[in-house]
């Protein structure tokens, strides 16, 4: 996500793509291609892209490889730090904006008891890196969420839910801003199933959208779930109106 009041054509890169689309993309979705490329003109290597947009998201991953790799969080849990586990987790995602102030306060609140830590430390683990499918760990992590300690704000939001798995694993999970999603999906023709309570269905139906977006887009290469994501948010955010 782009920052505020950005001057897109004052810093835009002179780069350009020299591929083509996808053959039977949509002309809804070569509209967002077309989009896309106005404020990105390198495509996903862009400088500008990467500044704005997938730069601070990737630090957060290596940040969280740094400290909570799957080898490393599993001992930290087999010693029984759990607090440790959350502090990391939430210091890592308080240095990117993918929260909204109201969310990060309610996290530091849910997680700040023993309790709370432990279960989230545990449930995150499960979710990453557990045994079962995609759908029965994900609702696991819902369950999860849900029951975290609550004071004013509730938890289980949909960025909130989202977001670790995201910056832990992008090449496996995404990230979704409900409204700025639903937008993106509306302009991109794609049927989006979304639900306010999180579920599977809405979550299974985003991972389809992305992949949508990558099977459109391939030639200009995404990484991973960060440029899929950040190709959404540049469909539906204000910050990239035109």
């Amino acid at each position: 996500m782009a920052g505020a009041a950005i001057d897109v054509r004052r810093k835009r890169s002179n780069r350009k793509p020299t591929s083509a689309p996808a053959r039977g993309t949509t002309p809804q979705a070569l509209r967002c291609r077309r989009k896309f490329l106005r404020f990105f003109p390198g495509g996903f290597a862009d400088e500008t892209y990467v500044d704005w947009e997938r730069g601070y998201k990737w630090e957060a991953h290596e940040r969280w490889m740094e400290r909570l790799a799957p080898d490393a969080y599993r001992v930290l849990l087999e010693r029984g730090r759990f607090g440790e586990i959350a502090e990391h987790a939430v210091r890592i995602e308080s240095r990117t904006n993918l929260l909204f102030s109201f969310e990060k306060m309610a996290l530091r609140d849910a997680v700040k008891s023993p309790a709370g830590a432990r279960r989230f430390a545990e449930g995150l683990y499960e979710f990453l890196h557990g045994d079962g499918d995609d759908r029965l760990r994900f609702e696991h992590w819902c369950e999860t969420v849900a029951a975290l300690p609550r004071r004013q704000t509730r938890v289980l939001t949909w960025p909130l839910l989202t977001v670790f798995g995201f910056i832990a694993t992008p090449e496996r999970h995404i990230f979704l801003k409900p409204n700025v999603t639903r937008i993106a999906a509306t302009e991109y023709g794609f049927d989006f199933a979304y639900k306010s309570r999180p579920n599977w269905d809405t979550y299974q139906s985003l991972l389809s959208f992305a992949n949508a977006v990558r099977r459109d887009n391939r030639d200009l290469r995404p990484r991973d779930m960060i440029d899929l994501q950040s190709f959404i948010w540049v469909q539906g955010s204000d910050e990239y109106e035109e």
